[in-house]
């Protein structure tokens, strides 16, 4: 039977469809260093992969059973794609699962951040008892995200999808990306029909001038730093659920420290999995460990597109 070795895992309703293919479906985590004799000992044909798993030339060439990778997810820095191709094997992905999964972590970070959320929730266990006036007053100069101009750096499926629920509620978007120039968004609104919404792209400095807020959504390589944020509004607010390393973090913490970011949002870092301890401890950064599209209903669509892709490709 033919066999694909799902190293990071598959949802259930991926493992099946590939096992109604005819595949064998092996969800054993395989420590990195053993890969590559694992593929050729079982003769795995198909890999998937998230994040953790890498998957480099060096695997590559010593795995030619190997016919396909497939990402469960967006972004392939972890698969040297060009080169895999550029020997025969396929590489496939699911951009489009967990789009909103992203977007909404993006909305719950920007909401965490003007009402200090996240450093309230660090306090009130600590010394919600003995010092709650003082945590009142403390938490109580938060704004609103209603009428904030948030700046989407990135506006692919994601970046177009954080759009949408910022318009949602009441924010005004600008968008930068060089390949995009414009966008036709449908708003879905719940019992009400569709709203279509025209966003054009702006130049990169323009959107950084204009931002209340900034998020980013682009694949990889540093982006923002210390001249970027220099042409920033003065306590702008950022959030990266991207890429470690698009925004640099050495700048960042600079920016942070004397006031011109006033506060920022990290789901990604550049170290990963050991972020840089200075980001985990600042008080004015709020952390998750890279769980962007880390839901259930985003986990069942990218098995199931994930498993699609695989039977397409094999029996090609």
């Amino acid at each position: 039977m033919r066999k694909i070795l799902a190293n990071d895992g598959i949802d259930a309703g991926g493992k099946k469809i590939l096992e109604d293919a005819g595949f064998e479906v092996q969800t054993e985590k395989v420590p990195q260093e053993e890969l590559a004799a694992y593929i050729q000992q079982h003769q795995i044909e198909a890999l998937t992969v998230r994040s953790a798993t890498q998957v480099r030339k060096e695997l590559l060439d010593a795995c030619p059973h190997l016919k396909v990778i497939g990402r469960g997810g967006v972004g392939m820095d972890n698969i040297d794609v060009d080169y895999a191709r550029s020997i025969g094997k396929k590489v496939v992905n699911t951009p489009a699962s967990s789009s909103n999964s992203v977007a909404e972590l993006v909305m719950a970070s920007l909401f965490c951040l003007v009402r200090n959320l996240y450093d309230s929730n660090r306090k009130m266990p600590l010394e919600g008892e003995a010092h709650f006036e003082a945590l009142k007053k403390k938490y109580s100069k938060g704004s609103e995200l209603a009428g904030k101009t948030l700046g989407i750096v990135g506006f692919g499926r994601i970046g177009q999808s954080v759009a949408c629920k910022a318009l949602g509620v009441g924010m005004r978007v600008v968008a930068y990306d060089p390949f995009v120039e414009h966008a036709n968004l449908t708003l879905e609104i719940h019992g009400a029909g569709k709203v279509s919404v025209l966003i054009k792209t702006e130049p990169l400095i323009d959107l950084l001038k204009q931002a209340d807020a900034i998020t980013v959504h682009v694949p990889g390589g540093q982006l923002l730093g210390k001249e970027e944020f220099a042409h920033m509004k003065k306590g702008v607010l950022l959030v990266n659920t991207s890429r470690g390393g698009v925004i640099n973090e050495t700048d960042l913490l600079a920016a942070l420290d004397s006031g011109s970011v006033a506060h920022a949002a990290l789901d990604v870092f550049e170290h990963e999995p050991h972020p840089n301890p200075a980001l985990l401890k600042h008080p004015n950064i709020s952390l998750t460990p890279h769980i962007g599209a880390a839901t259930e209903e985003a986990q069942a669509r990218i098995g199931l597109e994930l498993a699609a892709l695989l039977v397409a490709s094999l029996n090609a």
